[in-house]
């Protein structure tokens, strides 16, 4: 568990970065939605929305993720999972009264420690994709789309 005190416009959060319990996982998944429905499905046809309302449900694809959650005053603000087989981050999101605090950096940053020299892939959905060039991710491929999901393959290379 790691702590970070978070300022904002003169208001000062009490952040707590850890992995989370089984118990919060349903959370995750709510969150995840709410973000993606807010940010992401604008984007989408209908299909790539149901396509990601599936895999929140999809127990097999779901299963072996490592999951990490931002809490802010408390309040879950933010996850990251990532698939430790592949060093693939499945699912990183924030939830808007939280954005651009920086609490998805620290988030990463956390995991980077579990994660130490280790190179790490994800799918950027087009309005992440500026956030995860800052963080240092580079384009591995051009856009894509299956099932409706657009997609950008990004890699995050690190050096020991």
């Amino acid at each position: 568990m790691e702590k970070h005190p978070t300022n904002d416009k003169d208001l000062l959060l009490e952040l707590t970065i850890r992995p989370l319990e089984e118990s919060e996982i349903e959370d995750a998944h709510e969150l995840a939605w709410k973000v993606f429905l807010e940010f992401e499905a604008p984007d989408y046809p209908p299909e790539g929305v149901e396509e990601f309302r599936l895999t929140l449900k999809n127990e097999e694809y779901l299963a072996n993720l490592r999951y990490y959650g931002a809490f802010a005053d408390g309040e879950l603000a933010g996850i990251l999972t990532i698939r430790e087989t592949t060093n693939h981050i499945c699912f990183f999101f924030v939830d808007k009264k939280y954005q651009r605090r920086g609490i998805g950096t620290k988030l990463f940053r956390y995991l980077l420690r579990d994660f130490p020299g280790e190179n790490i892939t994800l799918n950027s959905a087009p309005y992440g994709l500026p956030f995860y060039k800052k963080l240092g991710f580079v384009e591995t491929d051009t856009e894509q789309s299956m099932n409706g999901i657009r997609f950008t393959p990004m890699e995050y290379r690190q050096t020991v």
